[in-house]
C-alpha cells in the first residue's frame, strides 16, 4: 500500500513507456518489504535539467537513465563513481540529503550477464557495434575484463575513431571500422564475441548486413536490447551461433542499483521472475 511514508524510485528516458524497470524493482522491494514504488517518468532532453532538479525538491529515493540522458546528465549531478567518470555515462543516480551522485552499473550488469552466458573474455576478440552511452559500458566493462581486441563499428566512423582514443587500454587493441566491415567475412573470421549496442531495426527495418556465418562456431552474439526477436539475434540464430539479448544485463545493472539504493542485498531470482513474466506480456503487444 502506499503511503505519505512511501518512498519513490524511477527511471527517466525518452522514450520510456516500454521499461520493464518498474516490474523488476517493485518486485524487489515488495519481496522485502521495503516501503517503497518504482514509476517510470518521460523525460524530453529539453527538460533533463529541471526533471534533475526535481529528483532533489521531490526527494526521491534513487533514480535510473536511460536514453537519451545517460552522458548529458553527468555535468548535472554533485559527484559521480570513477566508474561512471571512466564510462563519461550515467545510469544510476542515488540522493544523499539534497546531493545526487552518479554510478554507471551497466558496466558490472554486463559482465555479470556475459559470465552467466558463459562467455571467456580474456583473450577475446570482440567486435562492438555502436558508440553511444551504452558502448561506453561496454568498452569498460570488456577493457577490464582483458579482452585482447575490440573493433568498433559505427555509422559514423569519426565517433568510433574518437571512442577508440579515449578508451585507450593497455594490451587491448581498439580499431575502429565503419559499420559497412560487419559485411567483411575477413573482418569476423577470428572473432570470439559480437556485442550490439544500438537500436538498429527496431523500428520494423532491416539490421546492418553482418557476416554472421563467417564467425567461428563458438562466436557468442550479444544483444543489449533486452528482445529475443531483433534482427540482431535472429541473423545468429539463422548462423546458429551462440546468442543472448540484454535481459540478463538490464537485471544485473537493476540489481546492482538496487543495493546502491537501498543498502540491502537485491532479491536477484525475485526480479529475474518478474522481468521474465513481464517481457512475455510485453512480447504480446511488440
Amino acid at each position: 500500500m502506499i503511503t505519505g511514508r512511501t518512498r519513490i524510485a524511477a527511471v527517466i528516458g525518452d522514450p520510456i513507456a516500454h521499461s520493464l524497470s518498474p516490474v523488476m524493482h517493485n518486485a524487489a522491494f515488495a519481496a522485502l518489504g521495503i516501503d517503497a514504488a518504482y514509476v517510470a517518468f518521460h523525460v524530453l532532453p529539453a527538460d533533463l535539467r529541471q526533471a534533475v532538479a526535481g529528483m532533489r525538491a521531490l526527494a526521491l529515493l534513487g533514480c535510473n537513465v536511460t536514453v537519451p540522458h545517460k552522458e548529458r546528465i553527468v555535468r548535472l549531478l554533485d559527484s559521480v563513481s570513477t566508474t561512471a567518470r571512466r564510462t563519461g555515462a550515467v545510469n544510476t543516480v542515488v540522493r544523499s540529503g539534497n546531493l545526487l551522485h552518479g554510478d554507471n552499473t551497466d558496466v558490472v550488469g554486463l559482465r555479470r550477464a556475459l559470465d552467466e552466458a558463459g562467455v571467456a573474455l580474456a583473450g577475446a576478440d570482440v567486435v562492438l557495434i555502436g558508440a553511444g552511452g551504452a558502448a561506453r559500458a561496454a568498452l569498460v566493462a570488456l577493457g577490464d575484463a582483458g579482452v585482447r581486441r575490440i573493433t568498433i563499428a559505427n555509422r559514423t566512423t569519426s565517433r568510433a575513431r574518437r571512442l577508440a582514443r579515449e578508451f585507450a587500454t593497455p594490451g587491448v587493441d581498439l580499431v575502429a571500422a565503419e559499420l559497412a566491415a560487419l559485411a567483411d567475412p575477413a573482418r569476423l573470421a577470428g572473432c570470439d564475441l559480437v556485442v550490439n549496442s544500438t537500436s538498429l531495426g527496431l523500428g520494423g527495418g532491416p539490421f546492418a548486413p553482418v557476416a554472421w556465418s563467417a564467425t567461428p562456431r563458438h562466436c557468442h552474439f550479444y544483444e543489449m536490447i533486452p528482445r529475443p526477436d531483433t534482427p540482431f539475434l535472429a541473423g545468429a540464430a539463422a548462423a546458429r551461433r551462440r546468442r543472448s539479448d540484454g535481459l540478463g544485463m538490464l537485471l544485473h545493472q537493476g540489481a546492482a542499483a538496487f543495493a546502491l539504493w537501498t543498502g540491502v542485498e537485491p532479491p536477484v531470482e525475485v526480479m529475474r521472475s518478474a522481468l521474465a513474466a513481464a517481457r512475455r506480456r510485453a512480447l504480446r503487444s511488440w
